[in-house]
């Protein structure tokens, strides 16, 4: 059996390193990385851990796709999914920073940011929403802040960049464009990326190289293949944190009281919806 399993697991990790992992392979394998997300969710809890998993990376890469594989079956309130608006006129007046500390996690909370404060590298910086001042400066400082506001306050900290090259990203687009499910996806900011595709190369390279320390360094994850992406960081994910398996004190259901005399089936009041399926 422990050979079957080693063969398997063998032939999925070849299928992704093609490129070519099926759907069924995928799911199989999704399945088992959402029953260790929830023994992670578990242990959150229990060790009263703090996480921030920050998703970064250029448009249509599939933030939000892997976000929702992680969250699909696990707790929201412990996996805290964050994807920041504008800021607001008030927002603009506050420290950068600001207002992303109204969403740190307190003891048992995973912070998932679907974006990140890593916008003023990224998006401000290549369509001129900050000066130039403002730009170094936060380059300069976001080291600093991970390190002294968030590594050292016992708060632990993943950075995942996932990029995808110039053909797929155009791909992805034009499919967002023929799908109507995915029209909720397209913006003027999001297809200008496609146009200012150097310009964005040039930002996330001085982001990075600038932002990449042992404390809070950068993981890239190739995401021209969104299957392989997906397992790949999570995997990765999985792994970096060192969280043990928690027995938990799981309810009996109890025996169900006795049906009062006189009593009747279904609600009575109320119009029920029509059946269609």
């Amino acid at each position: 059996m422990a050979k079957d399993k080693q063969k398997k697991d063998k032939a999925v990790e070849e299928a992704a390193a093609s490129g070519k992992i099926s759907r069924k392979q995928f799911e199989t394998e999704l399945a088992k990385l959402q029953v260790e997300l929830t023994r992670l969710q578990t242990w959150v809890k229990a060790a009263g851990a703090r996480v921030i998993v920050i998703f970064e990376g250029r448009d249509t890469a599939g933030k939000g796709g892997v976000i929702s594989r992680i969250t699909a079956r696990t707790s929201p309130r412990v996996y805290r999914h964050v994807a920041l608006p504008a800021p607001s006129d008030r927002e603009k007046t506050q420290v950068y920073m600001q207002r992303y500390f109204a969403h740190f996690p307190a003891a048992g909370e995973i912070i998932l940011f679907d974006r990140s404060w890593y916008n003023r590298a990224g998006v401000e910086r290549v369509m001129g929403f900050c000066t130039d001042r403002q730009y170094e400066h936060f380059l300069a400082m976001a080291p600093i802040f991970e390190r002294e506001m968030v590594v050292e306050n016992g708060i632990m900290l993943r950075k995942y960049f996932l990029d995808v090259s110039q053909d797929e990203q155009r791909r992805r687009f034009e499919a967002r464009i023929t799908d109507p499910m995915k029209h909720w996806k397209l913006s003027p900011m999001d297809t200008e990326s496609v146009r200012r595709w150097w310009d964005y190369t040039a930002a996330y390279q001085r982001m990075i190289e600038a932002t990449h320390t042992s404390e809070a360094p950068w993981h890239i994850v190739p995401a021209d293949d969104k299957r392989c992406a997906r397992l790949n960081l999570i995997r990765h994910l999985l792994d970096s944190i060192p969280y043990k398996k928690v027995n938990e004190d799981l309810p009996k259901i109890p025996k169900a009281q006795p049906r009062p005399k006189g009593a009747v089936e279904g609600l009575g009041a109320g119009a029920p919806i029509p059946s269609h399926y």
